[in-house]
């Protein structure tokens, strides 16, 4: 985990590190509107069964993709930073 003066230092990138809390983050916004999206779904169906039916089966598609969106926004942001540190050291026996 990051120490505070990290904040204000650049040897060390923080983000790598605290992305899984981004991750868990994304995670629960995507549930937490999925289980709306589901109960308005379930009170549509007193009104018209089949549109009730379509909006439950497109909120839980919508958490089915927005969990897996998730995971390739947090592992894009990894390997951005996982390159970094190969052509970092690419540069490192390049100049010895």
């Amino acid at each position: 985990m990051p120490s505070f003066s990290d904040l204000f230092q650049w040897d060390r990138f923080i983000t790598p590190s605290i992305i899984k809390v981004f991750y868990l983050l994304a995670i629960g916004l995507v549930a937490l509107a999925g289980v709306s999206a589901i109960f308005s779904a379930l009170a549509m169906m007193a009104i018209n069964f089949f549109a009730g039916l379509a909006t439950l089966i497109g909120a839980l598609l919508f958490v089915v993709v927005g969990v897996i969106f998730a995971r390739i926004a947090a592992e894009f942001v990894l390997i951005v930073f996982r390159i970094n540190e190969h052509l970092g050291a690419i540069r490192h026996q390049a100049e010895r």
